[in-house]
């Protein structure tokens, strides 16, 4: 098995590429261990010193780091990932009774905006997240109250150092653009 790494706008997280599917359905955010429960993989990857964040795309991983360097923990990871398919394990495990992920949590927005909102999350989907995704992460929409955009930013995009300006310059700038009614785009 060969696994190839890349580089992400966000210094403190790499993506790994296994070279097969990763997960079906929408991605998911792990920043800690204990979110990590129900993922036999993202578990295996919190257990290596350094690790504080994982997150599964459908065709890759991305791992966050504190102030760990790269060479020492990367062969690590890639040990981790490439033991897990080995191993047959799914990468969710059927979970029973646990609390819904941050991107399962309900959305906010007023009736009336309702067809605003379905044109929002079709730029989101067509336009922003296959993006976002080549740099190892993902937006949520949120909500939508008073002209102001709600989004959460995952995997490689939480915490980069870019992301503020990818939020106001590239996706504040095209949903003002093309929706009537978007004034501002904030983080949550």
């Amino acid at each position: 098995m060969f696994i190839q790494t890349e580089a992400t706008p966000n210094p403190a997280t790499l993506k790994f590429l296994p070279g097969r599917d990763v997960l079906e359905g929408e991605p998911r955010d792990f920043r800690s261990p204990e979110a990590a429960g129900i993922s036999p993989l993202a578990t295996g990857l919190f257990g290596i010193s350094g690790v504080t964040g994982v997150f599964l795309g459908s065709d890759f991983i991305s791992v966050t780091k504190d102030d760990t360097n790269w060479a020492h923990i990367k062969p690590a990871i890639l040990g981790v990932i490439m033991d897990h398919f080995l191993s047959g394990k799914p990468v969710i495990a059927e979970a029973s009774g646990s609390a819904p992920a941050f991107d399962e949590v309900e959305e906010f927005f007023e009736e009336e905006d309702k067809e605003m909102v379905e044109v929002i999350k079709e730029l989101l989907a067509t336009r922003v997240r296959p993006a976002v995704a080549m740099d190892g992460g993902d937006i949520i929409f949120k909500g939508f109250k008073e002209g102001t955009v709600f989004l959460h930013m995952q995997g490689a995009c939480s915490g980069c150092p870019s992301s503020t300006a990818t939020l106001k310059n590239g996706i504040e700038n095209l949903l003002r653009h093309f929706v009537p009614g978007v004034e501002a785009v904030q983080q949550v």
